[in-house]
């Protein structure tokens, strides 16, 4: 079993249609108890949004929609892993994917544990119908402005690739507020030739200020700030 989908009764959509549907944001329920699955599956169809459900961690896994954007909708303790567990492993390899937990069985501790560990709600049954709504667009809306902000990191990341060593260096050094002068002084060149480098940082890093500079280099990550920190000959 790959997941379950309740599909309304409607003839089926033309190719841009499931295109349009294949880029919808996906709540992903996951829960050990079939009839919550459906009620879930249902509201959240009702509501607009892209339901998928499976009855455990198992079978989330062995799917291929954990890469999709979305949110999860988890039960904390069910057959096998526990949502908890799950949440656990997704931190572990680095999926920042947002959570909401919906269970029977909560309590204080496991809802701390769960909020400390970037949860986005933890919900327990019976709940509103909105509550949960209102949990599943902030998760989506969570999950929207990563993706985004993953962007704008791997555009950054590719246009520092373009730089040669030496632009490199004289970015980093503008980046930490340092005049031509110093850059200059600091590299061993001379401030023309630091002048010509740093037009070509912003040509290449497309940006109009060193304040757009700056920005952009402060997305990139920490590795890639300190790589290189050598001097290179020139």
């Amino acid at each position: 079993m790959t997941g379950e989908q309740p599909l309304p009764r409607r003839s089926a959509p033309l190719p841009h249609q499931r295109r349009s549907q294949a880029e919808q944001p996906l709540v992903i329920i996951v829960d050990d108890d079939a009839p919550v699955r459906e009620a879930l599956s249902e509201l959240l169809l009702s509501s607009g949004f892209q339901p998928v459900s499976f009855a455990s961690t198992s079978e989330l896994l062995d799917a291929d929609v954990m890469d999709s954007p979305g949110c999860l909708i988890l039960d904390v303790r069910m057959p096998g892993a526990s949502g908890l567990d799950l949440q656990h492993r997704l931190a572990q390899s680095g999926n920042p994917k947002p959570i909401i937990f919906l269970t029977g069985h909560g309590d204080i501790p496991m809802t701390v544990q769960a909020m400390k560990a970037g949860a986005v709600d933890f919900l327990t049954k019976p709940v509103r119908d909105q509550t949960l709504l209102d949990a599943v667009n902030a998760g989506i809306a969570m999950d929207a402005a990563r993706r985004a902000e993953a962007a704008v990191v791997k555009c950054n990341v590719e246009r520092l690739e373009t730089l040669t060593p030496r632009e490199r260096e004289v970015l980093r050094e503008v980046a930490h507020g340092r005049v031509n002068k110093q850059i200059a002084f600091a590299l061993g060149i001379s401030e023309i030739t630091v002048k010509l480098h740093r037009a070509n940082v912003m040509r290449k890093m497309e940006v109009a200020s060193i304040g757009e500079l700056i920005r952009a280099w402060e997305t990139l990550p920490a590795a890639m700030r300190d790589a290189g920190a050598v001097k290179t000959p020139v």
